[in-house]
């Protein structure tokens, strides 16, 4: 029996990442599948079943002329658009490589796919052209300076621009790039990405100079692995694959004819007026206004990052001016709606190198979300679309991410005890006591709105904005937040409280811990005399102590503090600094003394305060040198991983061992409430727990975990329940699982 994957049913999926790829429409995954089976034969056979192959694989070509308007050069089909760069490319540098002086430049617009300047650079060095690669600059809206290209396309060899960029739908006005291109070079290569305007835009190719248009069929609801170029007539041309001699000499190896079948249905939709498939611009603009009305009413406070006036209607690119682009869409993930942080090709990366050409703030550039959808949405996907967008506004309020309209709002799941919030590297910790004080440590500039909103909302009563030091990397958002909060501030690094502030059944006092710094402070949360958590700034990192590479800080000084915090702390006081570099999340005292070398060295008298000084200066120096600047470095051993369990093999688990397995969910709440895991698994109410990596330090404190039980940690990709279990483990916990692949595989 053959096996199929996923088979979730389409209709419980909200996709509206169509920028980075489609699904194959039904008629056309049904023309492909009957290439495969009946017209399956190779074009360059002279049999019939070859023959009819052949006149497949020309009609198609004639149907792509007509769909692009080239009534003259050549179409060539290709594997896809980055193989079609490729051979425009080379084409033309090898054509112009006599040309080259020390001059010459190769223009490319700042906002284009990484595929073009990548391709540009290595042919250049490849072929030792010595050449300038040069990014043509962008206005705020996106559009390419043409005084620029005046200034500059003399000396080029070739010029890459796009039609539509796939993270912002921004298209570019054609007709004047050619009149300032041709007005100051008739004769050089020009070649246009045509990827995002294929289906979205009229094109008459052979009415421009345009030399090359590569185009992508899974863009537009065709296979993956098909795509086509068009190369304009007597413009440059190099076989980029040499073999056989397919596609009359230009591309060698067997034609993809299921690929090039599935273009030809394309091709008769797009040019069949009658068809109800696509549809018109019009349909498609109040599609997008559906969309943004939804956005709107569940988010609030949004900014979208190109003009909608010159962006085609099927592409959004917009931030949540309240939440990082990881909250929203994992909380989109979690109700089954897919999007995409800027462009699918470099999603790893942290910020959008299209924003950043426009000229847009930091904040929009880290957290930009694009949702696209293609022109062939029908209205009952749009429709589902606002409705599962919307639906989410009630779990955005309670969890208090978005401002609500309601008096008295659903308690927060993790309003009360302990919380990390964090951006990047840094870690802010607030703390709440069960009659709703609240303390505020380290609070970090780009988590202000989202503190302050969760303060309000929560009506707590904020006693405290305090930092452990004056932070060096980081402007301080202390004065800021207590501003907006109307807490009192004014105190030195915000204590103004003599000798403790008291938060409920709890108390917090401070020592003076200096070493990383000169004023830097340890903040101790105690409850019956038992201290359960030291605020240590960047005296600590996890697995390892803080920088002492700053002007005013000392190794023997820190050596002195950390003896102090050893008579003072308890082995299960929890440990929250300033920074997490090794995505920990949570450690004890005991833990952190065990993972650090050094620290256990010093704490047990191996060392005396002056050899100490002497090896953490030589480790500073050396790690500095490795990771830069940072605050801390850790020198903690490999984390361990903890066995892969698959879905089948969790229920099992649960099955036999039902009175001592936990699933652990290690998403936020948000996420949480967004997805029915009940619903997948067979469990006991006992048998689920939410503790988000945020409150894994509350977990600690509560004593929330027990060692002998057996915990499946799950998240959407196993990425934070891995991280979960590494630091799980470094605290004693054995029996930890983690389900292959997260939820995004069951």
């Amino acid at each position: 029996m053959s096996q199929r994957f996923f088979t979730q049913p389409s209709q419980d999926l909200v996709y509206l990442d169509a920028n980075a790829t489609t699904p194959v429409l039904p008629c056309i995954a049904d023309v492909v599948s009957h290439t495969m089976q009946v017209c399956f034969g190779n074009p360059s056979s002279s049999h019939i079943t070859g023959v009819q192959a052949k006149y497949l694989l020309e009609q198609t070509r004639n149907k792509a002329r007509q769909v692009i308007g080239a009534q003259s050069g050549d179409i060539l089909f290709t594997s896809g658009a980055t193989e079609g760069i490729q051979t425009a490319v080379v084409s033309t540098l090898l054509a112009n490589r006599h040309k080259a002086t020390e001059h010459s430049v190769l223009l490319y617009g700042a906002t284009e796919h990484k595929a073009v300047p990548n391709t540009l650079k290595h042919w250049n060095e490849v072929l030792g052209l010595g050449a300038k690669v040069l990014a043509i600059p962008v206005d705020k809206d996106g559009l390419l300076d043409s005084q620029f290209i005046a200034e500059h396309v003399g000396q080029a060899l070739m010029i890459c621009t796009m039609a539509v960029n796939n993270e912002t739908g921004v298209y570019q006005d054609l007709g004047a790039l050619e009149k300032v291109i041709r007005a100051h070079n008739p004769h050089v290569s020009w070649m246009v990405d045509c990827v995002q305007a294929l289906g979205k835009q009229s094109l008459a190719l052979s009415d421009t100079t345009i030399d090359y248009a590569p185009f992508s069929g899974h863009k537009l609801y065709a296979p993956k692995g098909i795509g086509f170029l068009y190369i304009r007539e007597n413009s440059p041309y190099t076989p980029f694959i040499a073999g056989g001699g397919q596609e009359s000499g230009m591309r060698s190896g067997t034609e993809n004819l299921p690929g090039i079948a599935g273009l030809y249905e394309l091709f008769e939709l797009l040019l069949d007026s009658k068809q109800a498939v696509f549809k018109p611009l019009c349909t498609l603009h109040q599609y997008r206004d559906q969309l943004i009305s939804a956005l709107e009413q569940t988010f609030g406070d949004i900014t979208f990052n190109a003009p909608l006036a010159s962006t085609v209607p099927t592409t959004l690119n917009f931030c949540v001016n309240s939440l990082t682009s990881k909250e929203v869409m994992d909380l989109f993930d979690a109700a089954g709606i897919r999007v995409s942080g800027g462009s699918a090709c470099s999603s790893g990366a942290s910020r959008s190198f299209v924003l950043d050409a426009m000229g847009v703030s930091d904040w929009q550039s880290e957290n930009a979300i694009r949702m696209s959808f293609g022109p062939a949405a029908s209205a009952a996907d749009i429709a589902l679309a606002c409705e599962r967008i919307c639906a989410l506004k009630p779990v955005l309020t309670n969890h208090c991410l978005v401002v609500s309209d309601a008096h008295q709002p659903e308690q927060e799941v993790c309003a009360l005890g302990l919380t990390q919030l964090r951006h990047q590297g840094s870690c802010c910790w607030l703390f709440v006591a069960d009659n709703n004080d609240a303390v505020i440590i380290d609070p970090i500039v780009e988590l202000v709105p989202r503190l302050t909103r969760l303060v309000k909302q929560q009506q707590l009563r904020v006693k405290a904005v305090l930092e452990t030091h004056r932070h060096q990397d980081k402007d301080s958002a202390r004065s800021l937040l207590a501003q907006r909060l109307e807490v009192d501030a004014s105190g030195e690094l915000g204590w103004s409280h003599g000798d403790t502030i008291a938060l409920g059944s709890h108390q917090l006092s401070r020592v003076t811990t200096p070493g990383h710094s000169s004023d830097s402070v340890s903040y101790l949360l105690s409850q019956n005399e038992h201290i359960e958590a030291c605020f240590c700034g960047d005296l600590l990192v996890w697995g390892g102590l803080g920088s002492t590479q700053f002007d005013d800080a000392s190794c023997e000084q820190m050596a002195q503090s950390l003896k102090l915090l050893s008579q003072l702390l308890e082995q299960n006081t929890v440990i929250c600094p300033a920074h997490d570099y090794e995505q920990c999340f949570a450690m004890t005292w005991q833990a952190q003394c065990q993972a650090s070398e050094l620290l256990a060295a010093l704490l047990l008298g191996d060392i005396d305060h002056e050899q100490f000084a002497l090896r953490k200066n030589q480790l500073d120096q050396r790690q500095g040198e490795q990771c830069g600047a940072l605050c801390g470095f850790s020198l903690a051993p490999a984390k361990a991983s903890g066995a892969q369990l698959s879905a089948q093999q969790l229920q099992q688990l649960l099955h036999e061992h039902s009175d001592s397995t936990v699933v652990l969910d290690v998403r936020e709440p948000y996420e949480h409430g967004a997805t029915d895991i009940r619903s997948l698994f067979t469990l006991a109410p006992e048998q689920l727990i939410n503790i988000p990596l945020s409150r894994l330090a509350n977990a600690l404190l509560t004593q929330q975990l027990d060692k002998s039980k057996h915990y499946v940690l799950i998240c959407r990709t196993g990425n934070r329940s891995g991280q979960a279990i590494s630091n799980l483990k470094a605290l004693g916990f054995e029996h930890v699982y983690n389900l292959q692949g997260g939820l995004a595989l069951v």
